[in-house]
């Protein structure tokens, strides 16, 4: 049989010591290592092969976070236990059932410590997954919990996205068209992509000011919930998807339109794209719930006079124009907002012509 190794990895000497003793009484199961940095326990790492790695998530010169992206790239068959004594029990209970790896709280009973070992090298209880599948919900805690200054970018297919923290807060995100809490509701449901960490990197501003544990539950709720639209409405994340999202950016960028985005009827963005300099003064998240207010009161208007669903509003303003566009007989609209109102001839036939592509392709 195999001998199977656990590394502990921690900058307190005297919390290394002190474990590495107690669970020395598993000797029959594993063997245990003790290192008290990241640069060391690569060192170890590059010598011997680990089933379980322990690390601190606060530690000088590399942190637990710098270690882990280390170990997925290097090692993503090791599985990871994360010490932190900061944290959310609903946020760590999130990413415990994901099961890539595992979140313990300082001060914790060392027996508990032990089973979890145990379950670990067992495959027991919820520790299937390999740290090959990170989540960039993932990522985005440990930056928290480690209180960590750095700027976590994401390419998603092509789509950039960038979190920056500071102190553990997240201060700043930003999309190609978007930023702030939009951008960071939006890159919280990307699935996939490529990560990368810059210690340097500095926002232009401080965009985010609602605690990172709250973004980070409601970014997990709208990400649970759009996989929920998605399934039931048929527009899953593949070409379709990419598709749509083409069409809906073409339509702002090549007509000047300052908004366009595609609903369902409870408000839920499905596909939006806003306009640069649009985006900087408003955020989809803020307005959604206006654009919900406004179908369900026109369709109470529509009921009141026995007319039927509604299939296009038109709202004039002083400074532009709202018009919702039913898709075909489906429950979702198309929501365009101009503000030069001279345009809105162009505007509206080519979003005419946008609807009929999006009732075949949704269909």
């Amino acid at each position: 049989m195999s001998v199977k190794r656990v590394l502990l990895v921690d900058d307190e000497e005297d919390l290394t010591w002190t474990m590495s003793r107690h669970l020395a009484k598993d000797r029959d199961q594993y063997e245990v290592y003790a290192v008290n940095s990241g640069p060391a326990a690569l060192e170890i790492l590059s010598q011997l092969p680990f089933q379980l790695v322990i690390s601190d998530i606060r530690m000088p010169e590399m942190s637990g976070l710098d270690l882990l992206m280390r170990i997925r790239e290097d090692y993503p068959a090791t599985k990871v236990i994360i010490m932190t004594a900061y944290g959310s029990s609903e946020i760590q209970d999130e990413a415990n059932k994901r099961g890539c790896f595992k979140y313990i709280e300082k001060p914790f009973e060392i027996n508990e410590m032990r089973q979890l070992i145990l379950n670990s090298l067992t495959n027991k209880q919820g520790f299937e997954g390999q740290i090959k599948d990170l989540h960039l919900a993932d990522l985005i805690q440990m930056s928290c919990l480690g209180r960590l200054n750095n700027a976590l970018s994401i390419d998603h297919a092509g789509d950039i996205g960038v979190i920056y923290f500071n102190d553990g807060e997240i201060i700043h995100a930003h999309t190609a068209h978007s930023e702030g809490e939009e951008a960071f509701y939006e890159i919280i449901t990307w699935e996939g992509g490529n990560f990368s960490i810059s210690k340097e990197a500095r926002p232009s501003r401080e965009s985010i000011m609602k605690g990172w544990q709250s973004l980070l539950l409601e970014g997990l709720r709208r990400a649970d919930e759009l996989r929920s639209h998605e399934n039931e409405q048929a527009i899953p994340v593949d070409n379709r998807h990419l598709e749509v999202k083409r069409m809906i950016k073409e339509l702002v960028e090549s007509n000047k339109v300052e908004l366009v985005s595609l609903f369902d009827s409870g408000g839920f963005p499905l596909a939006s794209h806003l306009d640069q300099e649009f985006a900087t003064r408003f955020q989809l998240s803020e307005i959604s719930g206006s654009f919900a207010m406004i179908l369900k009161d026109s369709q109470i208007v529509g009921n009141d006079f026995e007319a039927g669903k509604q299939r296009e509003i038109y709202l004039e303003y002083e400074q532009g124009i709202l018009a919702f566009f039913r898709i075909g007989l489906r429950q979702e609209f198309l929501i365009v907002f101009v503000q030069n109102a001279a345009n809105w001839g162009p505007v509206r036939l080519a979003a005419k012509q946008l609807v009929k592509k999006l009732a075949t392709i949704l269909s």
